[in-house]
């Protein structure tokens, strides 16, 4: 592997690092209340680092014929208006949370199913892990139709005519990069946490002034992307 490819290679981990599903979801699960598990945090992470690797793996072993065949399918101007309407139902989803999650709130009923959801996968008990898992199989999925600078390191990678298994060993250290981000921060929480709570608390502050539910945020987030990445190829 050469060195200039390397080096690609990085800067596109890294620009995947700061993804919702990388970034800004283990930043909300470190946020949760109490004593921070750190082991529940990696279990989110490395849910979502082999799910990346899995992906890449299968389209270097075949599943890209797949989807050269089948592929116009997907980039057919019915696709992506479909495509477009599940990105406009999602934003309206995500109104419609924000106003349950108002009306809880006027009438005491907090904290809303999202934060619940958040204290049980990151606290005590065992109940909590296989819905963390659910939530990072979920923002994979939900990330498949952005994952642009994934995509295009396979693409690379398939260009450069490296062997399988040294591209392999090249997505491995690809999705290990791009949790490494949230990993630090995750160090930083747990051993300088005087330091480094007020910021995460002010980003909390940050957070619930502009959306008082933290699933109506993500929702209407997914919508606003899908409807972006859609709009111009399904109404040109």
């Amino acid at each position: 592997m050469t060195l200039p490819l390397a080096g690609g290679l990085l800067v596109l981990a890294l620009l995947d690092s700061t993804s919702f599903g990388t970034l800004l979801i283990p930043i909300w699960l470190m946020l949760a209340p109490g004593r921070v598990r750190a082991g529940r945090i990696l279990l989110f992470l490395a849910t979502i680092a082999v799910f990346y690797f899995g992906v890449g793996v299968a389209i270097l072993l075949g599943a890209d014929a797949v989807l050269d065949r089948y592929g116009h399918l997907l980039t057919s101007r019915p696709a992506f208006v479909l495509a477009f309407l599940l990105g406009a139902a999602l934003l309206a989803w995500s109104f419609l949370l924000e106003h349950q999650a108002k009306q809880q709130k006027l009438t005491g009923q907090v904290p809303g199913r999202f934060s619940r959801f958040r204290t049980r996968a990151v606290g005590g008990g065992g109940r909590g892990l296989l819905p963390l898992v659910g939530l990072a199989l979920f923002a994979g999925l939900a990330e498949l139709a952005t994952m642009l600078p994934y995509l295009a390191a396979i693409a690379a990678l398939t260009a450069s005519g490296v062997t399988v298994p040294v591209a392999g060993a090249a997505l491995a250290l690809y999705c290990a990069v791009m949790v490494l981000p949230a990993v630090v921060l995750l160090l930083l929480r747990v051993s300088a946490t005087r330091h480094v709570t007020p910021l995460l608390l002010r980003l909390e502050g940050w957070m619930s002034k502009h959306s008082v539910n933290g699933l109506s945020w993500v929702v209407g987030i997914l919508g606003v992307v899908v409807m972006v990445h859609t709009g111009a190829p399904a109404f040109a």
